[in-house]
């Protein structure tokens, strides 16, 4: 099915242009959103989303109230809800496999909306700014492509994406909004920042760094995040990069080097220490059993230990 922009098919475009010329409300929505002041999140209510994760979930959660993501440059969040059901999902696309990837975020709702029939789907694009090498202009337009591709029918709520999220800073291109959140409860989306993006934040870059694909962070069944298991290759020519000074690092591990946030970098030789220090991946998760971690009291989120091999072969039973 086509997507939908105020209960009217919109027909694929060429380019971002075409789109926002033909559709001059969605250049007044993205203005007001954009124009919104980021909120501070809670990490007491949040599910943090890194770069190619999804998750997804329901109002009846109690784990969580804010899914959200940030730091994107070129990369773009998408939301996608489900106005009868209220299942919610965010993801965190960089353009690597789009169209395996919009699939499953598809799939991520339907599967918790179920036999509700009242309600729509609705789409929340942000992300990406004029960049010089036109790679946000793409990623658009493949997300545009590949969700006007799925067989429900989804209605297009917020686009800020690409020339719509883009300002000049001293003579620089540079995203507006760098992060968004969304309250399941309500389905409210607004920019937004966070102070912490855990749980294993170093474990899930490290994870993407290597070259992991989009993957779901979340079981709402449970209100459980589960990492892995995944696997790397040792790798000690990366420790390269802990010498190299910020340009070099920006210029060669960056899409947008002029545009990145100012932890960009730090955050890079993290996740390479991450690595040097976990040559392989294999200890982090004993039996082959991914990392889970559930809400505590306190807000914060704590790793449950793997189950014993007896508890395991209970579970299969």
């Amino acid at each position: 099915m086509p997507l939908f922009l105020q209960n009217r098919q919109i027909d694929r475009v060429s380019s971002t242009s075409e789109l926002f010329s033909k559709h001059s409300h969605l250049q007044e929505n993205a203005r007001v959103f954009r124009s919104k002041t980021p909120t501070t999140v809670d990490p007491k209510c949040l599910l943090y989303v890194q770069q190619r994760e999804f998750a997804a979930t329901i109002p009846l959660d109690k784990s969580v109230t804010i899914i959200g993501s940030a730091d994107a440059t070129t990369c773009h969040l998408v939301v996608l809800r489900h106005t009868g059901s209220g299942a919610t999902c965010l993801a965190h696309c960089d353009g690597s496999r789009t169209w395996s990837e919009v699939p499953l975020i598809v799939k991520a709702v339907t599967s918790l909306t179920g036999a509700v029939k009242d309600g729509r789907y609705e789409l929340h694009l942000v992300g990406g700014f004029d960049d010089e090498s036109q790679t946000s202009h793409k990623l658009s337009l493949s997300l545009l492509a590949a969700f006007q591709k799925q067989q429900e029918e989804i209605h297009l709520e917020t686009c800020c994406i690409t020339e719509m999220n883009d300002e000049v800073v001293e003579g620089v291109h540079r995203p507006v909004v760098y992060g968004i959140g969304v309250n399941v409860k309500t389905g409210e989306v607004f920019p937004a920042s966070f102070p912490t993006r855990g749980p294993a934040e170093d474990l899930r870059s490290a994870r993407t760094f290597t070259g992991g694909q989009m993957v779901e962070i979340y079981d709402s069944s449970k209100e459980q995040v589960e990492i892995g298991p995944c696997k790397w290759t040792p790798n000690r020519d990366i420790a390269f990069w802990l010498a190299q000074d910020d340009d070099t690092i920006l210029q060669y591990l960056s899409t947008s080097p002029m545009a990145e946030p100012p932890h960009f970098v730090q955050h890079i030789k993290s996740t390479i220490q991450f690595l040097l220090n976990h040559p392989t991946a294999d200890s982090l998760f004993p039996g082959g059993q991914p990392q889970v971690f559930r809400r505590t009291q306190q807000g914060g989120w704590d790793c449950s230990p793997p189950p014993s091999p007896q508890q395991q072969q209970q579970q299969q039973q």
